[in-house]
């Protein structure tokens, strides 16, 4: 039987894009305020959300998975840094990377076929996505617990 697939945005959602602030020079923030996505590097600072991880191993059993993930245009770093995010942690230690070939980089979520998009804001498409929009952070979804209460 073909499992539904779910795509899973990751900043905010499996990455905590704050964490990486904390661990940026002062004077890179001072120059990027209010652009702290462009500042180069940064993608590869942050840790995993609360909880992320633990969750994705338990979506796998039901669900087909795949990371999509807008990516800033003036940050030349930011997709690679994302991609080595993503090997880091799915696939270290000698774990199978389960989302080996199976990460998108996309400003338009809405063209990507599935059943659902887990992601905490409805731009760069994601709410005019054709299956169902979970939004991570919301008063019915504030956690990744209650996702999984929700999906399993």
């Amino acid at each position: 039987m073909k499992k539904p697939i779910i795509y899973i945005d990751m900043d905010g959602v499996l990455v905590d894009f704050t964490s990486a602030l904390t661990k940026v020079l002062p004077e890179m923030l001072e120059k990027f305020a209010g652009e702290y996505d462009n500042i180069p590097g940064v993608f590869a600072l942050m840790d995993p959300m609360p909880g992320a991880l633990e969750a994705v191993d338990k979506l796998k059993e039901k669900y087909d998975l795949y990371i999509l993930s807008s990516s800033p245009w003036e940050n030349p770093t930011a997709l690679g840094d994302k991609l080595a995010w993503v090997k880091k942690y799915f696939g270290g230690d000698g774990r199978e990377n389960i989302f080996f070939r199976k990460v998108v980089f996309s400003s338009v979520k809405h063209l990507s076929r599935g059943d659902i998009l887990i992601d905490d804001r409805t731009a760069n498409g994601a709410g005019d996505f054709s299956g169902r929009l979970i939004r991570f952070g919301s008063d019915e979804f504030p956690d990744w617990q209650a996702i999984l209460r929700e999906l399993l």
